[in-house]
């Protein structure tokens, strides 16, 4: 029998974390969904807050990890060197929040109770949402959680972009390497913002002359 290669030696760790990894996005999404109440609570009628968990699939999180080595491939000669549970998002939930003014005070709230928890937010030319990871020892001293907050229109347009553009399938790579197709992407995030930053001048001016 050949030798088994890295990939199978991660798949077969994957499926020994994932006990593991069940127990991090169950306490994680309990205790985001605990300590939201004095927000959503609140929300108007035209105001949203979301909250969805994941658990990263088996070959998301190889395909992760491989894109992290030099030149995107694993030294065959040292296995010992690679294990998924070096991953940052294993475990993952994202709160979406409309309009802007309430991501703020969720991601306010959600920072006082994760205040050891490390900040990577997501950056084009500006902030487009904040995200969080850190371990739930409770559930886990081995995999880390993290948390994302962002508006709920970019939020929805990352399900379609990271899917299409973001971690295309191979017959996509070439809509992922086009220039023009990263630009648009763009002129959407900004579209977005501009929407946002528009409905709310408009609500503030109605709120008021009422």
């Amino acid at each position: 029998m050949a030798d088994r290669t890295i990939e199978d030696r991660l798949r077969e760790e994957y499926f020994d974390l994932l006990p593991n990894i069940r127990r991090v996005i169950e306490q994680l999404e309990a205790e985001i969904k605990y300590h939201l109440p004095p927000i959503s609570h609140t929300l108007a009628r035209h105001e949203r807050l979301e909250v969805t968990s994941r658990i990263k699939e088996c070959e998301s999180a190889l395909g992760a990890l491989r894109r992290r080595q030099e030149g995107g491939t694993f030294d065959s000669d040292r296995p010992e060197l690679y294990s998924l549970s070096r991953l940052r998002d294993l475990a993952g939930v994202r709160v979406l929040v409309f309009p802007p003014s309430r991501l703020a005070e969720v991601d306010q709230l959600l920072c006082e109770q994760f205040s050891s928890w490390t900040s990577d937010p997501f950056r084009d030319e500006n902030v487009l949402g904040h995200k969080y990871y850190g371990l739930c020892p409770d559930a886990s001293d081995e995999i880390q959680g993290e948390y994302q907050v962002a508006s709920m229109l970019t939020g929805l347009f990352w399900e379609v972009e990271h899917e299409a553009i973001y971690k295309p399938t191979p017959s996509l790579k070439g809509v992922a390497r086009s220039l023009e197709m990263q630009q648009h992407s763009q002129d959407v995030y900004r579209a977005l913002r501009n929407f946002e930053d528009e409905f709310e001048r408009l609500a503030k001016q109605e709120k008021s002359g009422s």
